[in-house]
């Protein structure tokens, strides 16, 4: 049970205390998910929908972990490595997996495919991150000379046949990668009806819904910072530096092609000066702005037409650089548009990177002014870890309010974190949820990835992707969040409206 001690955040005294709950006060299940969780006074573990991952890196489906979260009214998806899951939470104390379907991945390895999800209507758009492995005859690879190997799937999602690709300069020899269009009018059996190849990959994903045009852009974010051949001086590379934009039309979603590619930084510039988009936020309304988070910078578009920018074709504002930082990671929107939230992830998120001797700027999670890239405000992750738990600010969002600026974030192995932060420089935390480190059985020593991969505020609750847990549901009652907006459905990156703060 959760022991009972003060927090501090950050030079600020948190008012409330962690204290155990009785077991008649936590739903049995989730009880069991949370019993080594240490969580403040004002976070209360509602509901539990196992997937576990087992931590014995022996036994089948260690290292098909659990990943991102979207939702469409009484209903969530759960990315995994594997394929999702859907999860019905119209009662959040009693959440009911619909299915598990694991039927998109390699044959050879599941690693490196962590299945972002986006949910629209009775469409689920799933990333592909991993080079289709090539096909295997008797074990043994088809080699490249043998036309075969292009011919025979290397792996499927669903029905849909992965294949190899032939070198195409300045294309490499390469295994097909980027995003799926799945069918889930048959929630209990997805069918696949669609795929954009992208050579970059898709590491995640932004829908950015296009209405008037009836269509939805998804905004594929590669991570990698890959420059294809060797370009000769003054030519433009063909390179991932950016987003891939995607079009998927709502009257034929099977017909997702490939629209543009749109560069992360001045068009002006070189190449070499540009970053890798690790995640993109968009929000809409009011606001129509685009952020994009990668290597050591934020890179911020405006979508509005007045202002020369379209949904399709975002016009460049301005590349904020963090010194220190490698590895730009996430970036969210507060309501109004006057602020992104973003940090970044040292370690690729798989280290021990929240230690109390761990480098400042590591823990730090910053403000930003959307209109100049200048950092408003910061907050150094308040609650120290272990040298045994992964751990970095993750991802988050903020809650529908017009109250305050509130994240509610994932920390990996540090769990939820959720802050205030109305006043960017006086940036506090309010309410937490923090595991214990978890132990490998086979050997018992080193670090464990686990925790929180994904935390998002949805329709008056907290749901908390665990990476080896499965989905968590917990109530937050926090005059903080009291009153805020409920959604009809919630892809965390992005937001169709502004909300002003009063």
């Amino acid at each position: 049970m959760p022991k009972l001690r003060l927090l501090f955040g950050v030079a600020v005294l948190v008012g409330m205390l962690t204290v155990p709950l009785t077991a008649s006060a936590v739903p049995p299940g989730a009880a069991s998910a949370t019993a080594t969780f240490e969580y403040t006074q004002n976070m209360h573990p509602l509901g539990f929908s196992p997937n576990p991952v087992p931590l014995d890196n022996t036994l089948p489906g260690q290292g098909v972990f659990n990943s991102d979260l979207a939702f469409w009214g009484d209903t969530a998806v759960q990315g995994t490595y594997s394929g999702f899951r859907l999860v019905n939470v119209e009662e959040p104390d009693n959440p009911v997996e619909i299915v598990d379907w694991t039927e998109c991945t390699s044959p050879t390895s599941g690693t490196g495919n962590q299945g972002d999800v986006i949910i629209w209507g009775d469409l689920v758009i799933r990333s592909w991150n991993s080079p289709t492995p090539a096909p295997q005859v008797g074990g043994v690879n088809i080699p490249v000379t043998d036309p075969a190997r292009y011919t025979t799937p290397g792996a499927f999602c669903g029905d849909w046949p992965m294949f190899r690709e032939p070198a195409a300069p300045p294309l490499p020899e390469r295994g097909q990668e980027g995003v799926h269009i799945i069918d889930i009018s048959d929630p209990a059996n997805p069918d696949v009806i669609g795929f954009v190849d992208i050579p970059c990959g898709s590491h995640t994903e932004t829908v950015v819904p296009d209405l008037a045009n009836n269509r939805l852009l998804v905004y594929s974010n590669a991570s990698a910072n890959t420059t294809f051949g060797s370009p000769q001086p003054g030519e433009e590379p063909l390179n991932c530096r950016g987003i891939d934009i995607i079009e998927v039309p709502l009257d034929n979603p099977a017909g997702a092609s490939y629209l543009n590619f749109l560069p992360s930084g001045d068009p002006a510039t070189p190449v070499e000066d540009h970053h890798a988009c690790h995640d993109s936020a968009v929000i809409l309304g009011d606001a129509m702005k685009v952020a994009c988070s990668g290597g050591n910078s934020l890179t911020i578009w405006t979508t509005d037409p007045a202002e020369g920018g379209s949904l399709e074709d975002p016009m460049f504002m301005h590349h904020a650089e963090f010194p220190g930082v490698t590895i730009g990671h996430t970036a969210a929107f507060t309501w109004d548009g006057k602020y992104p939230v973003c940090r970044h992830e040292p370690g690729g998120g798989g280290q021990a990177q929240c230690q109390a001797t761990s480098s400042v700027v590591n823990r730090t999670l910053f403000f930003v002014e959307v209109e100049t890239g200048e950092v408003a405000g910061s907050i150094l992750h308040p609650r120290p870890q272990t040298n045994l738990e992964n751990c970095t600010w993750h991802n988050l969002n903020v809650v529908p309010t017009d109250k305050g600026y509130i994240p509610v974030r994932a920390n990996s192995r540090s769990g939820i974190s959720v802050v205030d932060f109305t006043d960017p420089t006086n940036a506090h935390e309010i309410a937490y949820a923090d595991p214990a480190p978890l132990v490998d059985p086979n050997p018992p020593v080193g670090l464990e990835l686990g925790g929180d991969w994904s935390t998002y505020w949805y329709n008056g609750f907290i749901y908390e992707s665990d990476i080896t847990r499965g989905l968590i549901i917990w109530k937050l009652s926090d005059k903080a969040v009291a009153g805020a907006k409920k959604l009809g459905h919630l892809n965390p990156q992005t937001q169709e409206s502004t909300i002003d703060l009063k």
